[in-house]
């Protein structure tokens, strides 16, 4: 399988106590400075490329480790695959956990900053993580992994129409 081609993650949720959604999903919004000012429709679920030959769960945890700084351990549910607008498929895992977000701490990549400047720079991979009710999520997360969210939703036992926008 192509780097480019898949990447794999995991959809972290929580059971809410008294909110307005029965479960809410834990989403990383992305580092560096293309998305800086956007915020609606820019979170994600913490994934990443696989590795050549890796395993595809294995891939997801390893994304998530270098992502947030959480190793995740729990039942994992696998999802089916989504694709994207991009045409990447994302191969996801449900697991349920509570995690601190002021916890975070994310690996960096380095890139050309400012563009054809010649001049390498370091951003965190993600630059922040939180806990979205499943509606809020729905706005929050790229469009492309909505798709995620649902099956999540269906497998759980909760009807994605009420939340869906």
């Amino acid at each position: 399988m192509a780097k480019k081609t898949a990447s794999a993650g995991l959809v972290i949720y929580r059971r809410a106590a008294g909110a307005d959604s029965p479960i809410e999903f834990f989403l990383v919004h992305p580092g560096g400075p293309y998305w800086t000012r956007k915020d609606d429709g820019a979170w994600s679920i913490p994934k990443g490329e696989i590795e050549e030959g890796e395993n595809l769960l294995a891939a997801a945890k390893r994304e998530t480790l270098e992502e947030t700084g959480f190793s995740i351990h729990g039942r994992y549910q696998r999802l089916p695959p989504v694709r994207q607008p991009s045409g990447k498929i994302v191969h996801s895992w449900a697991v349920e956990a509570d995690l601190d977000p002021a916890k975070l701490r994310p690996g960096t990549f380095e890139m050309e900053w400012p563009p054809r400047s010649g001049r390498q720079a370091s951003f965190p991979e993600v630059d922040r993580a939180a806990w979205f009710g499943s509606r809020e999520a729905m706005i929050k997360i790229l469009v492309g992994q909505r798709p995620i969210l649902v099956k999540l939703m269906a497998k759980l036992g909760i009807e994605a129409g009420q939340t869906v926008l």
